[in-house]
Parts: C-alpha cells; structure tokens; sequence
C-alpha cells in the first residue's frame, strides 16, 4: 500500500520529484528517465509508472534550461523504441501462455483488453496505443504474441515513438513554464492523465455493451 501511495505522489508531483532528480544525478538524469520510459513501454508487469506525465515534465524543465531538450528527445524516444522492441520479442515467445493465463504476473484482462483496441484499430494500434496508458505497455507484447510482422511493427514503433516523445516533450517544453501551468502544474498532471485514459475507458465500456448485447440474443 505504501507502494501505491509513493508512485501515486511522484506522478501526481512529478516536477518536485524531478527537479530533485536533476539537482543530485545532474547529467545522470537523462539515463534515469530513460530506464523509467523504457520500463515503461517495454515490461508488461509496470505499465503503472509515469509516461505522459513525465515526459511532459521533462520537457518542461527542457525548457528552463535544465536539460538539454534535443538530447532528451533522442534519449526518451530511444527509449521509447527499445523498450517496444523489448516487448515485442517478449511477447514473440511467452505471449500464448499469457493468453491462457499460465503466467500469473501478466493480467489477462489487460491482454483482453489491447486485443480488443487491436480488433478494432488494426496495425495502426502501435501507433495509438503510444497515446493510451496500459494499452500503450501492453500493445507490442500482443504485437509479438500474435506474430505481427516484425518489420510493419517496427515502422509504427519508430513513428509512434518519436510522435509520442516529440508532442510531450513539445507541449512541456513551450507551454510547461507558462505562470498559470507552474501554479497548478499538479491539475495539469491530473488533466494529461485523464485525457491519456479515456479513450481506454471507452473501449471498455463498449466491450461491455456489446457482451450484454450477445448475451441477450
């Protein structure tokens, strides 16, 4: 539970937490954010850690002169690129016995779940799914279970990851300084999150209805 309450505070306070990180490991920074993106996005079992949110904060300091932000972006979006890679070929050889539920540490409803947005948006789901939290850790692990073509996934890798890095790191970069958004960086945070989560909360609601659907004919 203190876990839970820890990770809670450090994306929800993700720039106080930040700015300690630079203050003590300097330089060192960008290869902690880089294992944090690429855990992220290459290890099904933490989809929980900071995505959005983080890059958005680092893009914020970027633009204080805190970091470098054109060495940010190639050390996020490499991260980025990797991590799916990781979990592509992760995916390519444990992924069916996930499916059945043989691996106790990889929910299965998440699996469901991103094969659903798969269905539904096809290939270009490694694309979207940089955008939507959970899918976005699960997706190149369905990708790699399902034996998608390794060079169709790696083209919508690259083009998803430097997307997803350059808007975030953009967005925090030009807009992440500005007086109003310092003052409540934390209903910003709150607000990114909510905008990443939706679209996951919209597939789940019509994955519902249309099982109650099937169930009543």
């Amino acid at each position: 539970m203190e876990l839970i309450t820890q990770l809670i505070d450090f994306v929800l306070h993700v720039d106080d937490h930040l700015k300690l990180i630079i203050a003590q490991y300097g330089e060192w920074t960008l290869g902690i954010l880089f294992v944090i993106i690429f855990l992220e996005t290459g290890v099904v079992v933490t989809p929980f850690l900071p995505g959005d949110s983080l890059i958005f904060a680092a893009g914020t300091f970027a633009g204080s002169g805190a970091l470098d932000p054109w060495a940010l972006f190639i050390v996020l979006t490499a991260a980025a690129i990797i991590g799916d890679t990781v979990n592509y070929w992760i995916g390519y050889h444990i992924g069916a016995k996930a499916y059945t539920g043989e691996i106790k540490w990889i929910k299965k409803e998440y699996m469901e779940r991103t094969h659903r947005f798969f269905e539904k948006h096809g290939g270009k789901t490694i694309f979207l799914a940089r955008f939507v939290p959970i899918v976005r850790t699960f997706a190149p692990f369905v990708a790699g279970a399902s034996r998608m073509s390794y060079g169709f996934f790696f083209r919508w890798n690259v083009i998803g990851g430097i997307t997803w890095v350059g808007i975030f790191t953009a967005l925090g970069y030009f807009f992440g300084n500005i007086p109003f958004v310092q003052q409540n960086f934390e209903l910003v945070i709150i607000a990114i999150i909510f905008i990443s989560v939706v679209p996951m909360f919209v597939e789940a609601w019509k994955a519902r209805r249309e099982s109650q659907a099937s169930k009543k004919q």
